[in-house]
């Protein structure tokens, strides 16, 4: 675990398009140090001449900054810009991401926040291998480091293999443990991770403004039969949560190019 500055939690982005462009613009050069904490920043008129918006735009901007804590106006001295507050960050090789995340799932706390049975949604079906008609249990997650939420996951388990756990273990048990326990021997899995922005619900729980970039994995794992036994689609905040990769330049000539650096997992962490 690392620690790295983010920003306060915000109360959502500002109104208006133009508005949102100013607030992103300062946002960005405020957390990249082109102001550093303690500078002040150019007056609402200037600030709107230099970015071809009117002076109502740049105060909506600011409002929002100041509700991230990014900045602290006071009459008679300007807008004084805060040094962001460090809170807790996580990071994951991405080259050993699966063993990695297990590890996150036990040093970590999870809040379960809906527990349900029904018909898999149809992409879950089809990535599954399941039926179209094929029950399964929906759970939602919350995820915390230190108290501070920085994941949210839903995950899909057929009804036969849920059964064998309660909702009661589920809010204080990584699911992999339970699937274990189940019997269910994992062979393999497949993830993508991709980019999303937070839906209202979302947003809310995880702390970040409506529409806010999230970091996106989906993963389908099997067993040893190939039957799909649970689907995981987990956001990340990527102000607390960031892979790396690691390359080496190998190859000759034209042939020269940069190849991942495979680690081996550590065994405590992959069984």
């Amino acid at each position: 675990m690392t620690l790295r500055p983010v920003s306060l939690k915000g109360r959502g982005l500002p109104e208006g398009g133009k508005a949102r462009r100013v607030y992103l613009h300062l946002h960005e050069e405020i957390m990249r140090g082109v102001h550093a904490p303690g500078a002040v920043l150019p007056g609402e008129q200037k600030l709107a001449v230099t970015l071809d918006v009117s002076r109502v735009t740049v105060r909506r901007a600011l409002d929002a900054l100041e509700a991230d804590g990014l900045i602290e106006r006071r009459a008679g001295s300007g807008t004084t810009v805060c040094a962001p507050k460090v809170q807790p960050s996580l990071a994951a090789d991405f080259n050993t991401l699966m063993p990695q995340l297990v590890e996150m799932g036990q040093n970590t706390t999870a809040r379960l926040l809906s527990f349900s049975y029904g018909t898999a949604p149809g992409g879950v079906a089809v990535a599954m291998g399941l039926q179209p008609d094929a029950r399964v249990q929906a759970a939602v997650r919350l995820r915390l480091v230190e108290g501070e939420p920085f994941s949210h996951l839903t995950t899909w388990v057929p009804e036969e293999i849920a059964q064998n756990y309660t909702e009661a273990e589920l809010a204080t048990t990584p699911l992999f443990r339970l699937l274990e326990r189940s019997g269910v021997k994992v062979d393999a899995a497949h993830q993508t991770v991709s980019a999303t922005l937070a839906s209202p619900d979302v947003a809310e729980v995880l702390g970040v403004s409506i529409g806010a970039p999230l970091l996106s994995l989906d993963r389908v794992v099997k067993d040893a039969d190939g039957r799909g036994v649970e689907y995981l689609a987990a956001l990340y905040r990527p102000d607390m949560f960031r892979l790396e990769m690691s390359l080496s330049r190998v190859g000759a000539g034209e042939g020269r190019h940069w190849e991942p650096i495979i680690k081996p997992a550590r065994k405590e962490a992959a069984e």
